[in-house]
């Protein structure tokens, strides 16, 4: 049985929820990403999107430079243990329609990597077709 720690990313890069959004979307830029964890220290405390800053932030009409990441991300996060099975996290993947899922401490809930789509169909292709089809079926169909 495949584990995520098989098939995470590790160091990953993070935001502090003082940072701001502007901070955040260079960020992205640079590391050409669409999603960064949040953290205090070492702790996992959001997620914020391309779409968060774009929802949240931009059409409110806040200011990118002066905004704060910890007033737009999002705090109901899903995440996974370094453990856990790779065949379980993309089964939630498919479940909740996400692409990405931090890995964290099961004991301190601190960030240690984090887990794609794109990972797992690189190194785990055998569920990843039927995990993909779910998180791009559109929400309503799901529910027939």
């Amino acid at each position: 049985m495949q584990t995520i720690q098989d098939v995470m990313t590790r160091d990953v890069k993070f935001l502090s929820p003082d940072d701001t959004v502007r901070r955040a979307a260079e960020l992205m830029k640079d590391l050409d990403i669409g999603a960064v964890p949040v953290c205090d220290g070492n702790k996992l405390v959001g997620m914020l999107t391309d779409r968060d800053i774009t929802i949240r932030s931009t059409a409110a009409g806040q200011a990118p430079g002066s905004t704060r990441v910890g007033d737009v991300m999002s705090t109901d996060v899903r995440t996974c243990h370094a453990g856990q099975s790779v065949d379980e996290v993309l089964a939630e993947m498919g479940d909740v329609q996400i692409r990405r899922v931090p890995v964290v401490d099961q004991a301190s809930h601190s960030l240690v990597g984090i887990v794609s789509l794109g990972d797992m169909a690189i190194k785990h292709a055998a569920s990843t077709d039927k995990a993909l089809g779910e998180i791009s079926a559109p929400a309503d169909s799901k529910a027939q």
